[in-house]
């Protein structure tokens, strides 16, 4: 595989072709931790107008860390998995806490902040910090897959993607790779003709999908309407606007007649953070 006419193929293609962010006319790392807390299984389109608002707010690790969790919760509303609001919370903290307001440097250091994984730590790295690093998500696991014709394990595809990267150019060389997999090589219609690595592609459409795996889940995803999901977003919206009685559960998460379940996914929520008790007869956001 020809690597530097690959990587200049990708490159030549993304400056004709890519996507302006928000967060792409930025290095600040907080600015860049935000984004990516937020673009988790969320579409672009509703994190741009979020991610604006929410930096406006709090510009800075101090900023947010200073705020009450009922606040970045409620700021959160429309992005879901608000988990990860408290996650960004905590994260601020310790970055105030531990180094001294200033978003880590060092793989190391990230990967001990609250909800920062192999991937969020190594997309601050090269995004923030413009280091030589493999971004991996989903879209650029699938392109590696499929040039490599490889189904790799994590540790392996870690290495491909660190190796695929051309020197001093990490930072574009990872967003062209993610808008090659948002806007070409798609999971379910890849469009190979238009695509500026099909020569180096050892899949180029045929056959097995290297991307995909062999067998089907035999569990398939939870449907979303009345889940325990549906009833946690709709509890956490209604404590966005005010203190929920007791009384009112079941109304409120769409539970009537089960007020065992709605107390069971309370208790959920108390346990990740982001509710609290409101003395005996009621509910809260956490202050």
């Amino acid at each position: 595989m020809g690597h530097t006419e690959q990587q200049k193929a990708l490159i030549q293609w993304w400056e004709e072709s890519s996507r302006d962010l928000p967060w792409r006319q930025t290095r600040d790392p907080w600015s860049i931790m935000v984004s990516e807390a937020m673009l988790q299984q969320t579409q672009v389109s509703r994190v741009i107008p979020k991610y604006k608002c929410f930096l406006k707010k709090y510009p800075t690790p101090q900023e947010c860390a200073e705020a009450p969790l009922s606040s970045i919760i409620d700021d959160w509303e429309g992005l879901g998995y608000n988990r990860r609001a408290i996650n960004l919370h905590r994260s601020a903290q310790k970055i105030v806490e531990m180094h001294h307001g200033l978003v880590p440097d060092t793989l190391s250091a990230l990967l001990k902040l609250p909800g920062v994984g192999p991937y969020t730590s190594r997309a601050i790295l090269c995004f923030a910090f413009e280091e030589d690093v493999g971004v991996v998500d989903v879209n650029i696991h699938r392109i590696i897959s499929r040039v490599t014709g490889e189904k790799l394990t994590p540790e392996e595809m870690q290495e491909k993607a660190d190796n695929f990267v051309p020197e001093g150019q990490g930072w574009v060389w990872n967003q062209a790779l993610m808008d090659l997999g948002s806007d070409v090589c798609k999971s379910r219609s890849a469009d190979c003709e238009n695509c500026p690595l099909s020569n180096y592609c050892r899949w180029k459409g045929e056959g097995l999908d290297p991307s995909k795996p062999k067998i089907s889940t035999t569990n398939p995803k939870e449907k979303f309407e009345g889940s325990d999901r549906q009833g946690r977003g709709k509890l956490v919206n209604a404590l966005r606007k005010r203190k929920i009685a007791c009384s009112e559960l079941e109304e409120v998460m769409g539970w009537t007649g089960d007020p065992e379940r709605c107390k069971r996914v309370v208790a959920g929520l108390i346990k990740d953070g982001l509710v609290e008790r409101n003395g005996k007869t009621g509910y809260r956001l956490p202050t």
